[in-house]
């Protein structure tokens, strides 16, 4: 199994411009709340117990993000939680509410993502390796975590494989 470093190095490589970081930080925190809705619908019931493929999909994502890395998949688990728990509120609605909510965020969150694409002149990840459909939120709460100046020694072990982000738009930036 690929290290934490492996995982987020080999997804950063397609990251490098500022400005798709930034769509990233917006479009994959709302493709993952939409898929949290359209997926809270979908569920079994089994003695008396709802499971849905929301909070299956959330389980198994979140036991993988803990093998990488204890702290980080603790982070992970809780905002998965809370995307688990916004899916199942808006899975209450009407269905038109949950199609807008679900439908329209998944679309716009992904517009979004090929907006920073098209910015960085490299195709998403995911494209050469669906592990970049798990790895993507990982990327964005470290990206995160790195502006609030912790895990530094994580950006730093992957900038010494992909080098580091480049600034665009402003004057003097390369």
């Amino acid at each position: 199994m690929k290290t934490l470093t492996d995982q987020l190095a080999q997804y950063a490589a397609y990251h490098r411009d500022s400005r798709n970081i930034a769509t990233h930080l917006i479009g994959i925190p709302m493709i993952v709340l939409a898929v949290s809705v359209l997926l809270a619908r979908l569920g079994l019931e089994t003695g008396g117990l709802t499971l849905n493929a929301a909070q299956a999909v959330a389980l198994v994502t979140g036991l993988y993000y803990l093998r990488l890395d204890a702290r980080l998949g603790v982070l992970m688990c809780a905002l998965l939680g809370l995307a688990v728990a916004f899916g199942s509120w808006v899975a209450a609605m009407t269905a038109t509410v949950w199609a807008l909510v679900g439908f329209g965020g998944f679309v716009v969150g992904w517009i979004i993502q090929f907006v920073g694409h098209a910015w960085e002149g490299r195709k998403p990840a995911f494209v050469d390796d669906l592990m970049g459909l798990v790895i993507g939120p990982l990327f964005v709460a470290c990206e995160v975590l790195f502006m609030l100046q912790l895990r530094l020694g994580l950006r730093d072990a992957i900038e010494d494989r992909v080098g580091p982000a480049r600034h665009r738009g402003r004057a003097g930036a390369h």
